[in-house]
């Protein structure tokens, strides 16, 4: 029973290294069709969407 939880607990300990190791470091970017589509966007003089209040909005401040 020893033996099995700690094997357990091995496996889960190296798949959560293994896990944080994914994924690329550096600032976020936009996918390149979003760039593409502000791009027309502020060529066309179109606003984006409107500026919706969330509910979450006051806890965040």
């Amino acid at each position: 029973m020893r033996r099995a939880l700690t094997s357990l607990l091995a496996a889960l300990l190296v798949s959560a290294i293994g896990l944080t190791a994914c994924g690329r470091k550096g600032p976020l970017e936009r996918p390149p069709a979003a760039r593409a589509a502000n791009a027309q966007e502020a060529e066309a003089g179109k606003p984006g969407a409107p500026n919706r209040p969330f509910i979450l909005d006051r806890l965040l401040q």
